[in-house]
């Protein structure tokens, strides 16, 4: 039985669809802890109220983002993880973290990266005239958004897309590959090498939405 640590930054809409689908698809894992940087984190009372442990690091208690990373890394080490899943985690994290949990940490990314790393990516890919935009599943690296690629859903950019709109259809695709790629992940079906990811069961690593 694997041990799944889910951090959260707000509302944890990735968290609650990677609980639903771990307790409705009985995947060989439990989520062990949700830890947020923010007290008042809506998804915490969403853990709590499934018995699910829950902790908060408060970023603003410390004074450089080493100490911080310091703590949170002790309080996730305190729940045994066998992955760390960051769900809408909004802190950019230190090297020394990242190395720390390498090769067992996920992040999603509202873009199909290598393409807009970093903040604003529903506005990037309009501007820029895309016609797909989309989410990636990727290991978590010290270059942000720059880890190999372990699944990706791809969204049409509609004529008329606000950034608000395509999020909302973006959004809805990333509550379905993320529980897929931490299930792989949990499953042990995932085979990395260099920067490639594959899925050793042959299910698919693109997802392509309809308009």
């Amino acid at each position: 039985m694997k041990n799944i640590v889910i951090l959260i930054s707000g509302r944890g809409s990735n968290m609650e669809a990677i609980v639903e689908a771990c307790a409705s698809q009985q995947w060989p894992a439990r989520i062990a802890a949700v830890i947020s940087n923010k007290l008042d984190a809506g998804g915490l009372r969403y853990a709590a109220d499934r018995g699910i442990a829950t902790a908060s690091v408060n970023h603003k208690d410390y004074a450089t983002r080493e100490d911080f990373d310091a703590e949170l890394a002790r309080t996730i080490d305190g729940f045994a993880p066998d992955v760390v899943v960051l769900a809408g985690f909004m802190r950019i994290l230190t090297e020394g973290f990242v190395r720390h949990f390498e090769g067992r940490m996920l992040n999603i990314h509202p873009s199909l990266l290598p393409a807009f790393p970093g903040l604003h990516t529903h506005a990037r890919a309009i501007e820029a005239g895309c016609k797909l935009a989309g989410a990636t599943v990727h290991f978590v690296t010290p270059e942000l958004d720059h880890g190999p690629i372990v699944v990706q859903a791809a969204v049409p950019v509609l004529p008329g897309d606000t950034p608000d709109t395509l999020s909302a259809r973006v959004l809805q695709q990333e509550h379905a590959v993320y529980p897929r790629a931490v299930r792989w992940f949990v499953e042990g079906t995932l085979q990395v090498n260099g920067h490639q990811v594959a899925q050793t069961e042959g299910e698919a690593q693109l997802v392509v939405a309809a308009a």
